[in-house]
């Protein structure tokens, strides 16, 4: 009888508590997606501010753990003329967030030991043999004379080769023809010496690529970075299907309101031709189209050691090395506290627009005020996708640190 009535008690303490159970369960989860939706509410808040400000048309922003998609949300309009709402998928001129992208592709090459960061850049481009340095400017006077040493690999990914930046004279260069110009020119500074943000030096990176990998740039980026991290929206030259996804470019006019650039993206020459025009350069410096998921698929591969979906990408140990102070105590980046890595800008001592990150998060911006950054402690990843032209600096924009804030908020920052 003792055995019956204490199954019997059990069962009927289960009958109770198991479905008090799910109602706590139920109550947790409503919970959870009170909090997500007030979280994307901020965030969307903190973009629609500057939207009704007519700073930008419209956004799409994206917060991401290594694991999966945090949010999404897409806020505005791509194009205001014809009222199209900015959408999810909408695709962006991301110009230097290349640059990282670019400089993986060379840490691949680095590991399999067909190249070494070490190595001089005339090794594989021997153009760059015997190149100049400018001594002195004095009254139309240009006096050279010998570096103390030639550039190498390194000094191109931590923008410390004193290559001096080139406009390009038309927009169907090949890397090749770009880099025997830069070749030519003498530099601006002793190798090593200052940082100086230089295309010309991450567009060289692009040809050597090409020299020791036998592939064009382009379809080295397709194979080796695309293809294994999922990124079927990047490319340097969208189909059909994705140029009428790509949002339009908008600078401010006299009168202060928002103006879209007819001639596409504007000052940058070298991407006018039709965006699907294969014929025009793939710039390693800056000529990728993307998504805000596509670029959140190669953060979460640098925040998972280099993997994506079971495809290594690149070692950890190799990341480990691209993400750690490489310019020493040189004056480097657009923003108080940062530093160079490999490719990447790094937060060194977080102040100002980056006081939300931890040290050591890494990323990098665009010219129209793209951005895009991992914080290796929080596992957190931020991407802003917004096009304005005319920005005093797209790394330190009102806009950045807004969306850094809203996400620190509701995700965490530490």
């Amino acid at each position: 009888m003792w055995s019956f009535g204490l199954v019997g008690l059990i069962k009927m303490r289960a009958k109770f508590i198991i479905p008090l159970l799910g109602v706590i369960v139920l109550n947790i989860q409503s919970l959870l997606g009170d909090a997500k939706e007030k979280g994307e509410a901020l965030i969307r808040k903190s973009m629609t501010h500057f939207i009704d400000e007519a700073v930008i048309s419209g956004s799409v922003t994206a917060v991401a753990s290594d694991k999966k998609l945090l949010s999404l949300e897409s806020c505005g309009y791509s194009n205001i003329a014809s009222k199209k709402t900015m959408q999810d998928n909408d695709l962006f001129w991301i110009a230097s967030m290349t640059k990282p992208m670019t400089a993986v592709c060379v840490m691949q090459l680095h590991e399999k030991g067909k190249l070494a960061i070490t190595d001089l850049v005339e090794k594989y481009l021997p153009e760059f043999k015997n190149q100049w340095l400018i001594k002195s400017r004095n009254k139309g006077e240009l006096t050279l004379k010998k570096p103390s040493r030639p550039i190498t690999i390194k000094d191109l990914l931590t923008h410390t080769s004193g290559l001096q930046n080139l406009r390009p004279t038309r927009n169907d260069h090949t890397l090749s023809e770009l880099t025997m110009a830069y070749s030519k020119t003498p530099l601006n500074f002793e190798p090593g010496s200052y940082w100086s943000y230089s295309n010309s030096g991450i567009n060289t990176l692009g040809r050597i690529i090409e020299v020791v990998s036998g592939l064009s740039y382009a379809e080295y980026m397709q194979k080796k970075i695309f293809n294994p991290c999922g990124m079927s929206d990047s490319t340097f030259w969208p189909s059909e299907d994705q140029a009428s996804r790509v949002a339009s470019i908008y600078s401010i006019d006299e009168k202060k309101k928002l103006e879209e650039l007819k001639e596409f993206p504007s000052f940058i020459k070298f991407l006018n031709g039709g965006l699907s025009n294969k014929s025009r350069t793939a710039y390693p410096a800056g000529g990728l189209f993307s998504t805000a998921e596509d670029v959140v698929a190669f953060y979460q591969m640098t925040l998972n050691g280099g993997s994506y979906k079971g495809n290594q990408i690149l070692q950890k140990e190799t990341l480990d090395m691209m993400t750690i102070n490489q310019t020493g105590d040189l004056k480097a980046g657009f923003v108080e506290g940062s530093c160079w890595g490999l490719g990447f800008s790094i937060v060194q001592k977080p102040i100002g627009v980056t006081s939300t990150l931890t040290p050591g998060t890494f990323g990098h911006g665009g010219v129209y005020g793209t951005q895009s950054w991992a914080d290796p402690k929080t596992k957190r990843i931020m991407v802003l996708m917004i096009q304005r032209e005319g920005l005093k600096n797209s790394d330190g924009s009102e806009m950045r640190a807004a969306f850094q804030r809203a996400a620190a908020q509701t995700y965490g920052s530490d």
